[in-house]
């Protein structure tokens, strides 16, 4: 685990125990076994969406963006703002609009598996 990896606990203390776990070179940050953040290059984004996204981009946050295959992707975690660092209810504060974002992102996905529909099971009787 990395330093600042580690230094995030202390960060989101106020905001409420969380865990971390390596992933695609960065660290994946869970609270309640939700992923609310994202750290690649010591750098901390968090989770965002169509309700909070806003909140990010009028501060000038961006997304984080990697590259595969020549193409350039754009993931929805935002670079957190830098007051969390030095405020811990602000830390609470954007921990938690991260979080409810990926309340948000559950929500739907328990939703979508909920209205499909099961596949029909054919028994098909091999012939002799």
């Amino acid at each position: 685990m990395s330093e600042f990896v580690d230094y995030l606990h202390e960060v989101f203390e106020s905001f409420g125990p969380i865990r971390s776990r390596k992933m695609f070179g960065g660290h994946g940050i869970y609270h309640n076994d939700l992923m609310f953040g994202l750290v690649a290059d010591d750098e901390l984004y968090l989770k965002t969406d169509s309700t909070n996204v806003a909140l990010f981009e009028e501060l000038g946050l961006g997304p984080f963006e990697f590259v595969a295959n020549n193409k350039t992707s754009k993931m929805s975690y935002y670079l957190a703002p830098e007051e969390i660092y030095d405020d811990p209810e602000q830390a609470a504060y954007w921990a938690e609009q991260g979080f409810q974002a990926a309340l948000r992102a559950q929500s739907i996905k328990l939703k979508r598996a909920a209205n499909r529909k099961p596949k029909k099971r054919v028994n098909k009787k091999l012939k002799k």
